[in-house]
């Protein structure tokens, strides 16, 4: 059978409650394989896996009871192995990468910040800040209305202005809530956000950063943020560019 995995952590992480039970209808038992220095925190997998609401919260709820005992490094739901000893094998082959995580990740979580504008602000803002536009939005009133290709050269020119500041504002997005993040990883373009940006951020000093996210929306009121967190961090499972591996010795 098909083995289900959560998330991998060292040998000596506490055991976790007798008895839990993981995804599946009815919930499949959670076990742990040990391999070297690690453990993987597994199931068998069920047939035919959905993300649905009662199994992604089964595998946030095991990853929670995991991260309470000390550093687990969340798989994203739906992480299937052939079986076990697929399971063991990973570990053996990329356990010095594992534990150079897992202590990289200690104490951390992780926020997903989304931003997108405020269409009616960010509009009012980038005419204050044009004088062509308001130039031209004066010219086109006075004339009725302007002829189709003033308004289209309008039209053209105020998306360019607010595309422009979207990729300004996601800048300034970044730059002000680095300095309270341990690392930061940019996430997919999505459509509808000009920025999505995970941060991972000392579960000690979270406060510091959702100060710095406050910050963000009192100084720009055209932006608004949506802030998901504290996650484990999915994202930093992996390094990123910032944030080579490193090689023990």
């Amino acid at each position: 059978m098909s083995t289900y995995v959560y998330g991998i952590t060292a040998r000596s992480h506490p055991a976790l409650p007798e008895g839990m039970g993981g995804v599946g209808d009815p919930a499949l038992p959670v076990r742990v394989l040990e391999e070297g220095e690690l453990a993987a925190i597994v199931s068998d997998a069920p047939e035919g896996l959905r993300p649905k609401r009662r199994d992604l919260l089964a595998h946030q709820n095991v990853l929670n009871e995991a991260g309470a005992g000390g550093p687990v490094l969340p798989m994203r739901f739906g992480s299937v192995a052939p079986d076990d000893p697929a399971v063991t094998g990973v570990l053996a082959e990329r356990g010095e990468h594992y534990l150079e995580r897992l202590g990289a990740l200690d104490g951390k979580v992780e926020y997903n910040v989304k931003a997108s504008h405020d269409e009616e602000a960010v509009l009012h803002l980038v005419m204050g800040e044009n004088p062509e536009l308001r130039a031209l939005t004066e010219a086109n009133r006075q004339a009725g209305g302007g002829t189709y290709e003033d308004r289209l050269r309008l039209g053209e020119m105020v998306a360019a202005a607010v595309q422009t500041r979207e990729a300004e504002d996601a800048v300034e997005i970044q730059r002000v809530l680095e300095p309270a993040a341990s690392a930061v990883k940019v996430g997919p373009d999505s459509t509808g956000w000009l920025a999505n940006v995970s941060f991972l951020v000392d579960r000690r000093s979270a406060e510091v950063f959702l100060a710095a996210v406050d910050e963000v929306r009192k100084s720009h009121p055209h932006i608004e943020l949506r802030v998901n967190g504290p996650l484990p961090p999915y994202s930093f499972v992996e390094p990123g560019p910032s944030q080579p591996a490193e090689t023990t010795h």
